[in-house]
């Protein structure tokens, strides 16, 4: 068992100031700098280019109130080779431990949290806590998963035993039991939750899986077919005004050609139009209540070029739109 640092953040907190209106919305940031469940070193570095990139500036022109909570502290990445088909087992519980307080605490506060990460895996404890707060005052949960892959591995499908390719099955229940009891409840969230988009890389055994599980997954080849629109409209659909919606943004989920700093590039993703109105249209819902941003991998990247985008699409999370009309 790893034991818990006693202390969540690092001990400066920052502030942005609002710019213009009056804030509606404090957004919490919360760094989990690890990659300790991904294939290649270097998404640890994520939230400082995020950083770099100025989220919490570009977060505050759209009237939201910007806590920086520093960055969270947990377990080094070991690299080590998997044991009963998982890698970094130990580190991995550990580190989704504190993300889980951490984004609770923020919760509990009445601030939207998001997760500046780190590898994949981290939306374990982030959404973990989101089911047991919302379980806590009855609400349904939505959870939109923009990745390329399903990140629906067990240990026993898995080829690589790398824990950025299970958090959705062990959210769903399938997992070790450190993780899949996270949120107090087994599973955290029903398979019915979750909105998969843009996947297209998903290994054979997982595939079977998925499908037995009846996951809902809009693929690239339905988006290519139907198109990003009617994409969201049904992944959007049949939410109420209770409705809690979390979005967990792998920046792999873009096409490489405008996001290259990740560590599992996969061709065919969704243009940077077709993301764009995808953010937009999640802000059109107004039930946007969490988000991580996950796998941003600065050593493969351009010029921090991957986090000056991923800082452009969330801000379309928060009203930032390209179209030339009234808001709904």
């Amino acid at each position: 068992m790893v034991r818990r640092p006693r202390t969540l953040f690092s001990p400066m907190e920052t502030e942005t100031p609002p710019r213009g209106r009056t804030p509606e919305i404090t957004v919490a940031l919360i760094g989990a700098p690890a990659d300790v469940g991904a294939s290649a070193r270097g998404a640890r570095m994520g939230p400082e280019a995020l950083r770099v990139a100025e989220i919490g500036a570009h977060l505050a022109t759209h009237g939201l109130r910007v806590v920086d909570k520093g960055n969270l502290a947990g377990p080094s990445n070991p690299w080590r080779e998997p044991v009963d088909g998982y890698r970094h087992l130990e580190e991995v519980v550990a580190w989704n431990s504190v993300v889980h307080d951490a984004v609770l605490e923020a919760l509990r506060a009445q601030q939207l949290p998001i997760l500046l990460g780190g590898d994949h895996s981290l939306a374990l404890g982030s959404i973990s806590a989101v089911a047991r707060h919302c379980r806590a005052l009855a609400r349904p949960v939505r959870v939109l998963w923009l990745d390329s892959h399903a990140d629906f591995n067990t240990n026993r499908l898995t080829p690589t035993g790398n824990m950025h390719g299970m958090p959705v099955a062990c959210l769903c229940g399938h997992g070790p039991k450190a993780l899949i009891e996270m949120s107090g409840h087994v599973p955290a969230i029903p398979a019915s939750a979750v909105r998969q988009i843009g996947i297209r890389c998903v290994d054979a055994g997982e595939k079977r899986f998925v499908h037995d599980m009846n996951l809902e997954v809009f693929d690239m080849r339905y988006i290519d077919e139907m198109g990003m629109c009617e994409t969201m409209r049904r992944a959007l659909d049949a939410m109420d005004a209770n409705t809690h919606l979390h979005v967990s943004f792998d920046v792999d989920f873009l096409d490489p050609e405008i996001a290259p700093g990740v560590g599992t590039t996969v061709p065919g993703g969704p243009s940077y139009r077709e993301a764009q109105l995808c953010m937009e249209m999640i802000a059109d819902s107004g039930r946007l209540a969490s988000l991580d941003i996950v796998e941003l991998n600065p050593a493969l990247d351009e010029r921090n070029r991957t986090a000056r985008v991923a800082v452009d699409l969330v801000e379309s999370l928060f009203g930032k739109s390209t179209l030339m009309r009234r808001s709904p």
